[in-house]
């Protein structure tokens, strides 16, 4: 069966490097030392899994000022490692004055998918008004977005969570976006906790909206969500594993745990993908 992974980090030091102070964090967060692997090593890796992967970007520059993993570097190893990298989600950190420009640079010169947008670790809403402009431009583009929902490792724990705000990431706000660009595709990413209910009425609401389910053990799935994979979700639910957050042998034994039909699998791990992204 083919498995697209829709949302997987490089993994390697420039990622590591991008998430400035956040990275102490992360580790005790995972329970593991959260460190950089050469860039074979990580493509060896998905090889492994057998996995096709759209390699996700990442720049919060504007909030911890270091370096992002930005669209040139991740779509060069798009290029460079062309069986196992299909495509890659491009990254704007909408607070820089070049933002619109970059979007468009990263559309018609390097040629991403779309854009991966981290609402609490860039410390916005994505219907905020000030980033208006930006998915102005992104919808006319005629891309894709991947928006994360729900809480986030980064940070968690910490004193005041190093100043992160998780209603930055609330499903009401991807409505929100939803209903002003209903010609945008919007990805949703991660279950959403402790907003489940809310993202899948979102899903089931707007036809423009999508759901895929990284960063979480399958097996810890609320029981709903479970249910409605099999059912009313069948077609919205996506895969990607958040790579390198969890191991992809302890995903996909999770994932057959559940006991889903190999056409619920097929719909999940490859069919809706290709169908709404084109993979």
């Amino acid at each position: 069966m083919r498995r697209i992974d829709l949302h997987a980090y490089p993994g390697t030091q420039e990622w590591i490097d991008s998430q400035g102070p956040f990275v102490e964090a992360l580790g005790k967060y995972w329970g593991r030392e959260w460190t950089a692997e050469p860039e074979e090593r990580v493509i060896d890796r998905f090889t492994a899994a057998d996995v096709d992967v759209v390699l996700v970007a990442f720049d919060i520059e504007t909030v911890v000022g270091a370096a992002p993993c930005g669209n040139d570097y991740v779509t060069a190893l798009r290029r460079k490692y062309p069986d196992r990298i299909i495509q890659a989600w491009g990254a704007v950190d909408p607070f820089k004055p070049d933002a619109v420009a970059e979007a468009k640079r990263a559309v018609v010169d390097l040629g991403v998918l779309g854009f991966h947008f981290h609402p609490i670790m860039g410390r916005y809403q994505v219907d905020d008004p000030r980033l208006r402009p930006l998915f102005e431009t992104i919808a006319e583009l005629g891309v894709p977005v991947m928006v994360d929902v729900g809480t986030t490792g980064m940070g968690a724990g910490m004193p005041g969570g190093m100043g992160a705000r998780i209603e930055h990431a609330h499903p009401l706000a991807v409505d929100r976006l939803a209903a002003d660009f209903p010609s945008l595709t919007i990805i949703a990413a991660h279950p959403g906790w402790p907003w489940v209910d809310e993202m899948t009425a979102v899903a089931l609401h707007k036809g423009n909206v999508y759901w895929e389910l990284s960063g979480w053990a399958p097996k810890y799935f609320p029981e709903q969500l479970k249910k409605d994979i099999r059912g009313r979700l069948r077609h919205k639910i996506m895969f990607g594993s958040d790579h390198p957050s969890l191991p992809y042998e302890r995903i996909f034994t999770e994932w057959d745990q559940l006991g889903y039909s190999d056409e619920v699998l097929h719909d999940v791990f490859h069919r809706n993908a290709e169908r709404v992204l084109g993979l």
